[in-house]
């Protein structure tokens, strides 16, 4: 006998035996709960619904109109007619909200077109009220995809001026609840933004449209497919001047804070992957609505692998929306809303 045929494992094999003077005591065996579906879904923490599940829209001028997004499979820009159809369908898959974005035909400046009452946004947000479907409305406050400069707020030279941004954030504001808005979301990351937006909202008599404050939103490599969607990459520098530093977690709280302070109805955290701590460190200190994001960069990523036969697309997007729920997230913004919601429906 060789030393290489004294190691070669037998070809008999033997049943496993429990390892010597180990004993499990019944109240440890916590894999009881967790042996058929039945009894996973019994005692399942965190629980997703698509009530809570929000769809992101790009909405562009005209009709007919759909662009597909290269970067993000699936996405499209559309104009406010098939913007309608597609909300048909997202609510009769019991999906609980619409966040939209718009393009518009012209850029300036300072954004003006923001605040445009004939722009995209209020014009799907009349057709998607006069529909009265069983969705949410919310538009997206910001000016980057409105300045020729790709900025979210108005400049002085290469400098973003806070102060001067908010008019133009609450008048936009202003034309999305006047529209039918009953959620406006304010998201360039100004100082006060949201006390503006609320003055604003209640000097029209708007009194009851909602604040969904992107209050921790961290400057992300994540948005880069979002950017091209919306035609909003800033022409110079970058947006870490006012976006949040991705390393701080306390100041995404404080953030949180002020926002609460100054009227938010619902605080949102962005992206939502990165940013499950600030997400369950929210929920224990905050009696608000949380929100989480789900980027378009999540989305990417996700398809991508999926496309290559890297992971399972199903369980994977159905993974990664568990874990915002299980942060804290009362409602979800994701792009995955409606494969989600057929999926849930299958289970």
């Amino acid at each position: 006998m060789t030393l290489l045929d004294d190691v070669r494992p037998s070809t008999t094999m033997e049943a496993p035996r429990a390892a010597p003077g180990v004993t499990v005591p019944a109240a440890h065996r916590t894999r009881r709960m967790r042996r058929t579906e039945a009894l996973r879904g019994l005692v399942r923490e965190a629980r997703l619904d698509p009530a809570a599940f929000v769809q992101p829209l790009f909405v562009v001028s005209g009709r007919s109109r759909r662009e597909p997004i290269a970067a993000m499979p699936g996405q499209a820009r559309l104009s406010a007619d098939l913007a309608v159809e597609a909300a048909r369908e997202l609510a009769g898959l019991g999906v609980g909200g619409l966040l939209l974005f718009g393009i518009p035909d012209a850029k300036d400046p300072a954004g003006l077109a923001a605040a445009d009452p004939g722009g995209p946004v209020p014009e799907t947000l009349r057709r998607l009220r006069d529909a009265g479907l069983p969705l949410a409305l919310a538009a997206d406050v910001c000016l980057c995809e409105y300045t020729t400069h790709g900025h979210c707020g108005v400049l002085d030279g290469e400098r973003i001026l806070n102060d001067p941004t908010l008019g133009a954030l609450a008048a936009a504001a202003v034309a999305y609840a006047e529209a039918g808005a009953e959620i406006v979301a304010p998201s360039a990351m100004m100082d006060g933004q949201v006390a503006a937006i609320r003055a604003g909202l209640d000097a029209a008599g708007l009194t009851e449209t909602a604040i969904l404050a992107y209050a921790a939103k961290h400057a992300s490599a994540l948005y880069g497919p979002f950017r091209d969607a919306a035609d909003s990459t800033p022409a110079f520098g970058d947006r870490r001047g006012y976006q949040m530093d991705p390393a701080n977690g306390r100041e995404a709280l404080r953030e949180m804070a002020l926002d609460a302070a100054e009227g938010a109805d619902i605080l949102m955290v962005k992206p939502a992957l990165t940013s499950l701590d600030v997400l369950a460190r929210a929920r224990d200190r905050f009696d608000l609505p949380l929100a989480a994001y789900q980027v378009s960069g999540e989305l990417a990523m996700l398809e991508a692998a999926a496309e290559r036969g890297w992971l399972d697309r199903r369980r994977s997007v159905l993974e990664t929306l568990t874990a915002i729920r299980r942060a804290g997230a009362d409602l979800i913004v994701t792009y995955l809303s409606a494969d989600a919601a057929r999926w849930l429906a299958e289970d």
